[in-house]
């Protein structure tokens, strides 16, 4: 175990029957051992800091209709909201006041958010706030489209590949979306000069090690600045509603050993752990991740951003948010600090 691990640090990176016996054997001894190498790798580069980023979720309205997910087109009992880009900015400013200096709009692929009025977000933004950095986590697009946006000032782009592996791909998306679309925008944005996230839900239904591998394998070639793990949760008006969630303990361990493999990412302590387990946030940075996302969204609207049940701090103002995960961090040893935290090796 503990020479898998070492060459692990050491190489960033293992064979597949390695990578296997590590995912196929998650004991809590192997958690305990792995968990303090990730954490030393991680400290390396940025030591105690916890980087925060303000989560805007301003539209829960999409065209696709991903079976695991709650804000799917087909869930006629979804509570739908767009949020003006009057609230957008006032998001900003609640949260530039309490020292956020990453702002990420997040929402469904809602074909009602043109191009061109995206761009007069991003630039209104990019006006008001120029010491923050600007994530769109908005899906799929053209290149054309993804360009327009970086230009704009949007300068990072989060877009989870869920899975790497075509077959699994099928069981969790309709024929209308493809694996090689997916990859191709991820391409484009690393190409245009964003700060790319990527990664995929632990325990999603019908995934198995092979897949888990091949999303690891696809990562690091990949390369992202960004890394976004976190368990599968189902939601209850999807076809997904009885499937077993992602444990703690998988999450845990993938989020370790992404940590090895690319030393300097910035990998999210996600709310969904933190949902599974009142201390996975916690837990998370323990493991190795480095980032935390408080809600700025209107309290009113964030029961509505459903992607899966029982989603916590839906109540909670920002303020409250930030103080709390302060707080949070502060118990384990960590401390939140209020800057960019772009990825060492590209910052723009």
């Amino acid at each position: 175990m503990n020479e898998l691990i070492k060459k692990l640090e050491e190489q960033q990176n293992l064979k597949s029957d390695e990578m296997k016996w590590l995912l196929e054997n998650n004991t809590p001894e192997l958690r305990q051992e792995i968990s303090l190498r990730a954490r030393a790798v991680a400290e390396q580069t940025y030591g105690k800091d916890v980087y925060t980023r303000g989560l805007i979720e301003f539209t829960n309205y999409c065209k696709n209709d991903c079976y695991y997910c709650g804000i799917r087109k087909s869930n006629a009992q979804a509570h739908r909201y767009r949020l003006s880009q009057t609230e957008i900015m006032a998001c900003c400013k609640t949260g530039h006041e309490l020292g956020f200096r990453t702002f990420v709009l997040q929402g469904g692929e809602d074909p009602a958010f043109k191009d061109d009025q995206m761009v007069e977000i991003v630039r209104g933004i990019r006006k008001e706030y120029p010491d923050c950095a600007i994530t769109l986590s908005i899906g799929e697009k053209s290149r054309e489209s993804y360009q327009a946006f970086f230009e704009a000032g949007a300068n990072r782009y989060l877009l989870r590949h869920e899975t790497a592996t075509e077959e699994h791909y099928r069981k969790l998306h309709p024929r209308a979306l493809s694996l090689r679309n997916r990859k191709r925008c991820l391409k484009d944005l690393k190409e245009i000069g964003y700060q790319v996230g990527t990664g995929f839900m632990v325990g999603s239904p019908h995934q198995t090690v092979e897949n888990i591998i091949a999303d690891l394998c696809f990562i690091k070639e990949l390369n992202p600045e960004m890394i976004g793990i976190g368990p599968f949760i189902p939601h209850q008006q999807t076809p997904y509603q009885d499937a077993r969630p992602g444990t703690l303990e998988e999450t845990l361990l993938i989020i370790s050993i992404l940590r090895l493999m690319l030393p300097k990412a910035l990998i999210p302590a996600t709310t969904a752990l933190g949902t599974i387990d009142p201390e996975g946030r916690e837990l998370g940075i323990l493991a190795g991740a480095n980032v935390v996302m408080p809600n700025l969204s209107p309290v009113e609207v964030r029961k509505d951003y459903a992607l899966y049940d029982n989603k916590i701090c839906t109540g909670d103002e920002a303020a409250e948010c930030r103080v709390c995960l302060s707080r949070r961090m502060e118990s384990i040893g960590y401390e939140i600090v209020n800057n960019r935290g772009d990825h060492p090796n590209k910052k723009s």
